[in-house]
């Protein structure tokens, strides 16, 4: 495999909220090629959302957003693929709901989005912050099993 990656994707309180347009992601997620490596239901705590949006903090958002998302269940999900990060960006479409539906109406926030808060979708954007971000969510995952089932 040239390039196979895993990503942190968040699925917001307002698409948990939404059992319905939940279960469409999931297929898009299944169409673009893209697999459900693991996935769990959580409630973080406020102190939780600030850590993981932390990058965040200081812009006039960050309150809002961290309140928003210890507001109600989300699910962290870790996908897997070939160039993952990239094809699950692409697949969520731009971070403004209403930019999403008119530029990539097709992508998840396009269909999904309600507005820039609830935008319904997250996804890590390197690497480098997308095992970060894994180790937030899931601090069981185990990455030395993960890399030997890739050989």
């Amino acid at each position: 495999m040239c390039n196979y990656q895993v990503t942190l994707a968040i699925f917001k309180p307002d698409l948990v909220a939404r059992p319905v347009s939940l279960n469409l992601v999931c297929r898009m997620i299944e169409k673009e090629g893209l697999s459900i490596v693991c996935r769990k239901t959580l409630r973080l705590s406020l102190k939780e959302a600030e850590k993981f949006y932390e990058e965040h903090n200081g812009r006039f958002y960050f309150e809002r957003l961290t309140t928003y998302m210890q507001s109600s269940d989300i699910n962290g999900v870790i996908l897997g693929g070939e160039d993952a990060i990239k094809r699950w960006r692409r697949l969520m479409g731009p971070t403004k709901p209403c930019i999403a539906k008119r530029d990539s109406p097709a992508s998840i926030r396009g269909r999904f989005g309600l507005c820039d808060t609830q935008n319904s979708v997250h996804g890590s954007d390197s690497v480098e912050n997308a095992m970060k971000e894994i180790n937030l969510i899931f601090p069981e995952f185990c990455w030395k099993e993960w890399l030997r089932s890739l050989k």
